[in-house]
């Protein structure tokens, strides 16, 4: 993840397995990723996957190559070829991480918008909570560890369950974090990307989605520290009641 010469052999492997696995090598060409490394783009897991592309009544098409003209009555045409289909399936892909959040007209103190404040850099305090967008709390929002997502919302929930009690017993209405807590995050988020290969590949974890309005420079969207510091910064901070945020009263 660090080490281009390293990942270069990983993904020589990874492409010579490709190639053992697809009997046309025009087609495992069209499937071994050029344009990045092995792992610094998200890895799906699969099954069986590659050996589909052996089947007779499956064919693979480079829309880069041959990109597509037009959706027909009978199926797509292409630049070169016109398919007839029964079903399409659209797969043009999503606006991960930030892309929920930016659906909500999410308005903070002052009018603030959400959106329009990450727009360049979202801005969250573990993920967690936003600066001036008092009771925001969010399961998997920007800049929480990455890792395995349903281990790393469950202690964000237990995490956040607990602030919230913390709250009703020292009847507090509104919590959110400090400005100063906020940078110190960020800069932490941006020392932990530094460095590894995926930070530098265009993806939707770099914030990079060509299918999508203005996204296409980067952005540091995760915290890459690893899911066991993270958990360990979390707990650091609650066990001193929270000195990283803000909480007052309604009727205050």
């Amino acid at each position: 993840m660090t080490n281009q010469a390293a990942n270069d052999l990983a993904s020589e492997f990874a492409a010579k397995k490709i190639r053992q696995r697809v009997n046309d090598p025009k087609v495992a060409d069209l499937l071994i990723p050029k344009n990045h490394g092995f792992g610094t783009r998200r890895l799906p897991l699969e099954t069986g996957y590659y050996e589909v592309y052996n089947q007779e009544n499956v064919t693979l098409i480079d829309i880069n190559q041959t990109p597509i003209e037009c959706i027909t009555e009978s199926g797509i045409k292409t630049s070169e070829n016109e398919f007839e289909f029964d079903l399409l399936i659209y797969a043009t892909g999503f606006d991960g991480v930030t892309g929920p959040y930016d659906r909500i007209d999410i308005k903070g103190k002052d009018g603030r918008s959400l959106k329009e404040d990450w727009t360049s850099f979202p801005r969250t305090l573990f993920g967690m909570q936003v600066d001036g967008y008092p009771n925001m709390f969010m399961i998997l929002g920007p800049h929480t560890a990455r890792g395995n997502i349903p281990r790393n919302i469950e202690e964000v929930v237990e995490w956040q369950t607990d602030l919230i009690s913390f709250m009703a017993e020292n009847k507090f209405d509104r919590v959110e974090p400090k400005s100063d807590a906020v940078d110190e995050w960020i800069t932490t988020v941006s020392k932990a990307s530094e460095g590894l290969l995926s930070s530098k590949i265009a993806s939707w974890q770099t914030g990079v989605n060509r299918n999508v309005e203005g996204r296409s420079a980067p952005r540091v969207l995760g915290y890459n520290g690893g899911a066991v510091r993270y958990r360990k910064i979390i707990e650091d901070v609650a066990s001193r009641e929270y000195e990283e945020f803000t909480f007052s009263k309604m009727s205050q």
